[in-house]
């Protein structure tokens, strides 16, 4: 939807999947809620979706009504909410990321019967997994795991540093390789990798 900033994006799909789940519009007080925000930046938000037409409202409870709800296909009746918990080097390791910074909304089709609970994203910096598609600004979804197969891309931890590359485990070793020639392969004592992901999916802004 052209015109509109990602929060309020966000907010007109949060909107229509409340319509789409509980058939009645959320109160202020829900989105405020659900995004961890105070009412006065909802009301903001939705003064401006009013001015760009996206929605109208009166003074009424529950009054909230898309003017432009999106045509989804089936299987795309809600979004997904997953948290984004920050920056990943695709290129060296980097500190291990654990807080998390906001949140991203996907078609729960890219996820398949992974439990949404195991779920997390990851924006990708730098480009040494560039040959299998994974640009610097991606954001990558992950599922959570302790373990994964040869040839995975997994999102590591090694030495307390976190990184994304293709697994390949060789005994007491394991590979950890880049998708980009300019990148070296590292290969560490296996005990000094922990598996905490692997990635199922990625979005990307055009």
């Amino acid at each position: 939807m052209k015109g509109l900033t990602d929060k309020q994006r966000n907010m007109l799909d949060f909107i229509e999947n409340f319509q789409d789940k509980e058939g009645m519009s959320p109160t202020v007080y829900e989105i405020a809620d659900y995004f961890r925000i105070k009412t006065s930046t909802v009301f903001a938000h939705i003064r401006a979706l009013q001015r760009k037409s996206f929605l109208v409202r009166s003074s009424k409870a529950r009054s909230i009504s898309l003017t432009k709800p999106k045509r989804r296909p089936k299987h795309m009746s809600f979004v997904l909410p997953i948290p984004l918990l920050g920056r990943i080097n695709a290129g060296l390791p980097v500190e291990s990321i654990e807080n998390k910074e906001s949140e991203i909304f996907c078609d729960p089709a890219l996820i398949g019967g992974t439990d949404t609970k195991k779920i997390f994203a990851l924006r990708i910096q730098g480009e040494s997994m560039r040959d299998l598609g994974i640009m610097d600004g991606d954001v990558v979804i992950v599922e959570q795991c302790s373990s994964a197969k040869a040839g995975n891309i997994v999102v590591a931890l090694v030495n307390n540093e976190t990184t994304v590359k293709s697994y390949y485990p060789h005994g007491t070793k394991i590979e950890l390789r880049p998708a980009n020639s300019d990148f070296k392969t590292q290969t560490y004592p296996a005990s000094q990798v922990q598996i905490q992901g692997q990635v199922i999916a990625l979005q990307r802004k055009y």
